[in-house]
């Protein structure tokens, strides 16, 4: 298990190895946008990971490649629908406001 935080809003959350940072987000913010239902496919839920990079899974092929049409990426991005925590160490979101 893993601490998420989810920032600006302070939230947290308990969340179990193998969780995908969506389903974490989805629990807390229920209204965060996602409109591929998890396919790695619009890039509407990208995400900062501000702490515990290393506290969820690497980042594979399709990701990477809707990363880099994304306007707004950085080392820290993510797609929440793709980041599953690992349960090695907590972590910390940015729910980006310009989605």
């Amino acid at each position: 298990m893993s601490l998420v935080t989810f920032a600006p809003s302070g939230k947290e959350l308990e969340v179990a190895e193998g969780t995908t940072l969506l389903a974490a987000i989805l629990l807390a913010e229920p209204t965060f946008p996602h409109k591929c239902e998890g396919n790695a496919q619009c890039g509407s839920c990208h995400i900062y990971v501000l702490e515990g990079r290393k506290g969820v899974s690497k980042i594979a092929r399709e990701e990477n490649e809707k990363l880099d049409s994304i306007v707004g990426v950085s080392s820290k991005s993510r797609l929440a629908c793709q980041a599953k925590v690992l349960g090695t160490e907590n972590v910390k979101v940015e729910i980006l406001s310009f989605v």
